[in-house]
């Protein structure tokens, strides 16, 4: 089995969704030695996020922020957990909500995604700084 392991710092983003697969694959080209396999990414954060999604149109991006800001309102009455203000609570119910991880096929040691897939960071504070992620590609 080939395993590779290599944590990737992104940018400081803004609130909101933002394809990442291509830094993704940037920063992890040792994944091209597996024939077949799976690259697992995790985000070593508390508010924010993963997911995957419509790669194409940025109208997608949008509309599942302006989504889940309807779902998970800011300054909702029973918030107790506010330190770091109005988006605090809400960017941990996001984060949890979306998830920390995704897994991807790896096939021909490229990502098996569909057509029309990337991989998204969900950003869910309104200054956060950069983001750490761990890129785990492993296979045969």
């Amino acid at each position: 089995m080939i395993l590779h392991q290599k944590q990737l710092k992104l940018p400081p983003s803004a609130r909101g969704f933002h394809l990442i697969t291509k830094e993704i694959l940037r920063a992890i080209p040792e994944m091209k030695t597996i024939k077949t396999g799976m690259l697992h990414v995790f985000i070593k954060h508390t508010s924010a996020s993963l997911t995957i999604n419509e790669n194409a149109d940025a109208t997608v991006r949008t509309d599942f922020e302006s989504h889940i800001n309807v779902m998970v309102p800011e300054d909702a009455p029973y918030y107790i957990h506010t330190y770091e203000g109005p988006d605090d609570m809400p960017a941990h119910i996001k984060a949890s909500l979306m998830g920390a991880s995704v897994q991807i096929p790896i096939t021909n040691g490229k990502l098996n995604l569909g057509i029309w897939q990337g991989i998204y960071l969900c950003e869910h504070r309104d200054h956060a700084r950069g983001r750490n992620l761990v890129l785990s590609a492993y296979g045969i």
